[in-house]
């Protein structure tokens, strides 16, 4: 892969040496996490699609659910501390974390936010999610995303 093909999360886990698996899409028209999953042959259950929420008090946080889950804002809240939460606008995406919609990665936003990972993610040896452009996806084991970026576990999903 050419130097010019890795995104910022990639650049950043090369630089840590921090060893990762490459996934590209890009000849596909698949757009949502499950089209994905199916793209890369993977078990939906074990990619995790990257969200930005705000909070009531403007604080902004990610979590990181399976593609063929939904978080629920009410879950997130609690552990957030918020008393609500919801998704950040579109718009919003780019300019607060430096990457677009269906290209987000919890790794290399522009500042770190609070990420929580739904629990499920303990269940898998490694865990697929965006490497940070639409097309790439990142697989590692969460004892190795444990070194580039805090996070916690928890149950923040829909039942």
């Amino acid at each position: 892969m050419a130097k010019d093909t890795k995104t910022n999360a990639m650049r950043k886990l090369d630089s840590m040496g921090i060893s990762y698996k490459e996934h590209y899409y890009t000849d596909t028209d698949a757009v949502n996490g499950m089209e994905i999953a199916q793209v890369l042959g993977e078990d939906p259950s074990r990619v995790f699609k990257t969200l930005v929420t705000v909070g009531k008090t403007g604080a902004h946080y990610v979590f990181l659910v399976p593609v063929d889950r939904e978080l629920d804002l009410k879950k997130a809240a609690a552990i957030a501390g918020e008393k609500s939460i919801a998704m950040l606008k579109s718009k919003e995406l780019l300019p607060l974390t430096g990457y677009v919609h269906g290209g987000c990665s919890p790794i290399g936003m522009k500042k770190f936010f609070p990420t929580t990972i739904h629990i499920s993610a303990l269940e898998y040896e490694t865990i697929c999610f965006s490497g940070g452009r639409i097309g790439f996806q990142i697989e590692m084991s969460l004892m190795d995303l444990k070194q580039v970026i805090p996070f916690s576990l928890g149950d923040i999903i829909i039942d």
